[in-house]
């Protein structure tokens, strides 16, 4: 679609259009972008009386699984209480308090609203990006509809619902850093999980050594050259069955061992032990075992 009332600044050229998809309007002739981060205002329609302007209204958040109420709840802001009267201003602000008291008073989602914020709570300990803590949620809602929570406290199924959908968005966690950020025991949090993947019936792949290199590697400030090579190492001792009731976290620890030390770029069996969560004899003992029945030299 041509962008009629602009020319380009830069050639004074009148081919500009506007790509929807990423928000920006660009010269066809030289390429300039003139203009990002165009929001799309979406079909044009008109009202003819009050009943179809309000069904037709559009306004307000998208529907989100992290909120309790999936931000499908009204609320009483502040910043429209435009009363003079002192009195008025006093009366809203109750109004306000009570409806905020008046949402939670069901168990159901007084339960939501701490444990979504317990989500919230863990992911950004966790660092986890917007859609594993949106999967998260979904499991608890799931979890709380099957009655799975009874007799369970809130923060172990939570660190359960977010170890779930971090192995389902292939970026995992390890059992003690959820339990560490939940401040939960271990063996609660992989009860709890144990026990949603049964009753929800979840389809769970094992975790693989290469989800685990990428962050490793980057904590450990290697180089990306290395990572692809621990990369390829892993694969390979998967291909040779050396993965084989092996943790993912140790292979993973061992292939970038093997791969910063021909790189250069050598680290510590202690250093790969800290950051991957390992027992340096862990490291040792999957080196050893890669770098004698492996040809590394094919892997370059």
């Amino acid at each position: 679609m041509a962008w009629q009332e602009e020319r380009c600044p830069e050639c004074g050229s009148e081919e500009v259009i506007v790509d929807h998809e990423r928000g920006e309007i660009i010269c066809q002739k030289c390429g300039l972008v003139i203009s990002s981060n165009i929001v799309d205002e979406g079909p044009e329609w008109r009202a003819f009386d009050h009943e179809q302007l309000v069904k037709r209204d559009r306004v307000g958040p998208p529907l989100s699984p992290v909120l309790y109420d999936e931000g499908l709840s009204t609320q009483i802001s502040i910043e429209k209480i435009g009363y003079e009267d002192a009195s008025k201003r006093r009366q809203l602000y109750r109004l306000r308090k009570w409806q905020r008291k008046i949402k939670t008073l069901d168990a159901t989602a007084k339960n939501l609203a701490l444990a979504f914020f317990e989500i919230r709570r863990i992911s950004s300990i966790l660092g986890l990006p917007e859609h594993v803590v949106e999967l998260a949620a979904t499991y608890y809602r799931q979890a709380l509809k099957k009655r799975l929570i009874k007799g369970r406290s809130i923060e172990g199924v939570c660190a359960a619902v977010i170890y779930l959908a971090c192995k389902e968005a292939g970026i995992p966690r390890k059992l003690s850093e959820l339990a560490e950020a939940a401040n939960v025991n271990r063996k609660e949090v992989g009860r709890n999980y144990r026990n949603l993947v049964r009753s929800l019936a979840i389809k769970v792949l094992p975790t693989r050594p290469i989800d685990f290199i990428p962050r490793f590697s980057a904590a450990l400030k290697l180089p990306g050259i290395v990572s692809s090579y621990a990369i390829k190492i892993a694969l390979r001792a998967r291909e040779k069955g050396l993965s084989s009731g092996r943790g993912a976290p140790g292979l993973a620890a061992a292939a970038i061992y093997i791969a910063a030390t021909l790189f250069g770029e050598r680290r510590t069996q202690k250093e790969v032990a800290q950051i991957s969560g390992v027992t340096e004899v862990t490291v040792r003992n999957r080196y050893k075992e890669m770098f004698n029945k492996l040809n590394i030299e094919v892997l370059v």
